[in-house]
Parts: C-alpha cells; sequence; structure tokens
C-alpha cells in the first residue's frame, strides 16, 4: 500500500500533541494505512518537536514509517496527501474575534500557496486554527489549481458538543443520537440544529418536547462551550479538538454514512439553501459513493433556523470584508 504523507501545522501546539498520537496509530486513516508525518513549526519551536518525536518513536507505531520536522513551507507540503492546518495563535479570554482574523489570517496566504504549489493535486485540506471557516477561504483562494471542495473548516467539534448536550437531556446514549448539524460559521453564530435531528429514528423535537429549552439553552450552550472551556481551564479545546479533526476526516474518506450527516465547512458555491457563494460555510453533508462531499439538500429549515442561519452568514461574509486585501 502506498504511504500517505500527512502534514500537521503548529505540532508543537496543544491540539497537534493530542492529534499525533492518534494519526500516528491509524485513528485517521485506519489500521492498514503505512504513514508518513511531516511535523511543521516556526523555527523556535523545532527544538520542542524533536522532543515530540522521541514520543512518537518510543510509541513503537508500526504504521509510522517516517517522520520528519520542517520550518520551510514548500518542503513541509511536498507531496501531502492531508494537510491538517492547525497551527494558530489560540483565542485567550477576552479577545475579539476581529484580532484573530488580524492575526491570524495572514499565516494561511503562504501555506494555500506552498499546498498548491507541491501538495499532491489530491490532498485533503483541513483548516483547525481559528478562525477556520476563514482561514480556510484564505488558503483555498491561494491554491488555484485545487478544488475547492477538497478544503473543509472544522465544525465537526460544535457538532460533537451539540450530539453530547441532546443525548444528556434525553438521557439516551449518545450513539442514539443522529442527524445532527452545524450551519455556518464556527463562532458563536454557528447554528446547531435540533430541527433535523433524531433520536434513533424518531424527531429529536417530537421525542423532548421542549421547544423552548432547544432554542435558547440547548443553542446558547453549544455556541459559548468554546469560551466555557476557556474559562474553566485558561485555555483553547486541544484534546477535544483534534478528535473532532480525527471525525472530519474520516468522515469525508467514508462513503457508508448514508443514514446520517457529519458538518464540515465547505466552499458555499451552488449550495441548495440560497446561500452567499465564495464563503466557507458549514453544510450537513455526506460522501458519495465516489469519494465526493455533497451538502444534503433536504434539510427541513423551519423559520427559527432561517433567521439563525442569516445571522451566521452575515457574519462570515463580514469576515470576509475584513480580510479582502488578503484574498
Amino acid at each position: 500500500m502506498r504511504l500517505k504523507k500527512v502534514v500537521v501545522t503548529g505540532a508543537a501546539g496543544n491540539i497537534a500533541y493530542s492529534l499525533l498520537f492518534r494519526i500516528a496509530n491509524g485513528d485517521l486513516l485506519g489500521k492498514n494505512q503505512p504513514i508518513s508525518l511531516t511535523l511543521l513549526e516556526i523555527p523556535s519551536f523545532k527544538e520542542v518537536l524533536k522532543g515530540v518525536v522521541m514520543e512518537l518513536n518510543d510509541c513503537g507505531f508500526e504504521l509510522l514509517k517516517e517522520i520528519k520536522i520542517s520550518v520551510d513551507l514548500n518542503e513541509a507540503f511536498e507531496g501531502a496527501d492531508y494537510c491538517l492546518l492547525v497551527g494558530a495563535k489560540p483565542r485567550s479570554k477576552g479577545m475579539e474575534r476581529k484580532d484573530l482574523l488580524k492575526e491570524n489570517g495572514k499565516i494561511f496566504v503562504p501555506q494555500g500557496k506552498a499546498i498548491n504549489a507541491k501538495a499532491n493535486k489530491n490532498v485533503k485540506v483541513l483548516v483547525v486554527g481559528n478562525p477556520c471557516n476563514t482561514n480556510c477561504l484564505i488558503a483555498m483562494r491561494h491554491a488555484p489549481d485545487i478544488d475547492k471542495k477538497q478544503f473543509f473548516a472544522m465544525t465537526r467539534l460544535d457538532q460533537n458538543r451539540a450530539r453530547y448536550q441532546l443525548a444528556k437531556k434525553a438521557n439516551v446514549p449518545i450513539g442514539d443520537i443522529s442527524n445532527v448539524a452545524i450551519w455556518g460559521n464556527h463562532s458563536a453564530t454557528q447554528v446547531p440544529d435540533f430541527v433535523n435531528a433524531r433520536v434513533q429514528k424518531v424527531r429529536y423535537i417530537d421525542f423532548l418536547k421542549d421547544l423552548n429549552w432547544l432554542q435558547n439553552d440547548f443553542v446558547e450552550k453549544v455556541q459559548k462551550r468554546g469560551a466555557e472551556i476557556i474559562n474553566a481551564r485558561g485555555l483553547s479545546s486541544a484534546a477535544s479538538a483534534a478528535s473532532a479533526a480525527i471525525d472530519s476526516i474520516k468522515s469525508t474518506l467514508d462513503t457508508t454514512l448514508m443514514g446520517d450527516c457529519y458538518s464540515v465547512g465547505i466552499v458555499s458555491d451552488d449550495n441548495p439553501y440560497g446561500i452567499s457563494s465564495d464563503l466557507i460555510f458549514s453544510f450537513p453533508c455526506r460522501t458519495n459513493d465516489k469519494g465526493g462531499i455533497q451538502i444534503i439538500d433536504n434539510f427541513q429549515i423551519d423559520s427559527f433556523l432561517e433567521e439563525k442561519i442569516a445571522q451566521t452568514e452575515k457574519e462570515l461574509q463580514l469576515e470576509k470584508d475584513m480580510i479582502a486585501d488578503l484574498l
């Protein structure tokens, strides 16, 4: 089996530390897929990465055939099959979203250019570093030779959070909750969809019969979960974000999920819900039998969802306007 090259940026950070060992263990691409792992960082963290490489080697992962440390974008992305763009300045207490856009946006211009020039043309690029939707848009726009639909922003963490909250409220195993989607931006305007959610085969709304909790407590809990974690531990989500990144890539590769959906930020061109084009917008998605990601076109949009989706679309438009000089 051909060796697959996985590149992780921000490889000395907390999310990457939780992510790298799972990739090496086969959790990302399967237990039979040999992996070449490239850890990309800024030069000041190169020595730290040597310790991470030692730990990876000491685990004895049979699928991990080679590990490389790189501080050069072109070198790192050469022949890449999967790029997980984790590196970005994390959101800290009191930081506004516009500050993140200004500080992190320029990281993704050269990364997009290097991916375009050096990566495998079938590469899958998942942007984790926040604000991930707009960072993904920047990277995508600077990689014109790669299909736009191969770039994704991670909203799976929000979906996982939403499923947990719904399962907890209904007092059922989390595996009983399905058809949960996140619409729009990975931000406080994101729209966790309870309208289309199911408990086994029953509509969640019909099962719970508590619309007030769903429209208020549930939505707010999911939207503010990241801030809640920052307030509790003083740092952004790490292990849960790494787990969601694994889930995201696995879902894009899985053609067997026809009874469920997954959430991912994807280019909004030609979407069935009337969202403006040229945004990275989270939709309910499935992977078809040809390996292509398709937006599910039959989700019910009630007046509540319609209003909330319009708000998150507006925010993404504003973010796009703020970084227009980078596009």
